[in-house]
């Protein structure tokens, strides 16, 4: 599987699958009902897991990435250990500006005029990733590239790709294997 600055990669799938494998019946943000699925929120409430995540995803960042930009709300504690990994400023992405406050849909950094790469837990189909991707567009921001813990497929999802999005993911299904 390889190492990944100081992490085997097999091992930290390993630990992620025994942290936050479940099975039942779960209906996905995509609409799609699965019998498996990844509670991503027991591994990111792992500090010393999502540490190991967050440093294994930084040769992920691409070259000239000025802002992370995580996603609400699993993408946001990603993101932010990411960011104290790599020294970038993040950006904290609401699927809608709130009416009151800064009633901004970015909080944090500065993401007009900068090249921003969208950070995301778990990906299915990419929906949220898209909308997200065209709203901060929209805004100014410059996306060309997507990082995610886990891509649920073995391949991008063709709306990444459709919205000019190149998906770096960290684990995919062939790295999620129960411990041996």
């Amino acid at each position: 599987m390889g190492r990944v600055l100081g992490v085997e990669l097999g091992e930290l799938g390993q630990r992620i699958y025994a942290t936050s494998y479940l099975t039942g019946e779960f209906l996905l943000r995509s609409g799609q009902t699965t019998s498996h699925y990844f509670d991503k929120y027991r591994f990111e409430a792992d500090p010393v897991l999502l540490d190991e995540v967050a440093a294994a995803m930084i040769p992920l960042v691409p070259a000239g990435t000025e802002v992370l930009a995580g996603l609400e709300m699993g993408g946001i504690p990603v993101v932010t250990a990411l960011s104290r990994h790599t020294g970038l400023p993040c950006a904290f992405v609401r699927k809608q500006a709130k009416p009151y406050g800064t009633a901004r849909l970015a909080e944090g950094a500065e993401t007009a005029g900068r090249r921003v790469t969208i950070v995301e837990d778990v990906i299915t189909t990419g929906g949220q990733v898209v909308l997200s991707t065209t709203d901060l567009r929209a805004l100014g921001a410059t996306i060309t590239d997507a990082l995610c813990v886990i891509n649920r497929n073995p391949t991008t999802p063709t709306a990444l790709t459709e919205a000019g999005l190149t998906l770096h993911p960290l684990l995919t299904p062939a790295n999620l294997q129960p411990p041996a």
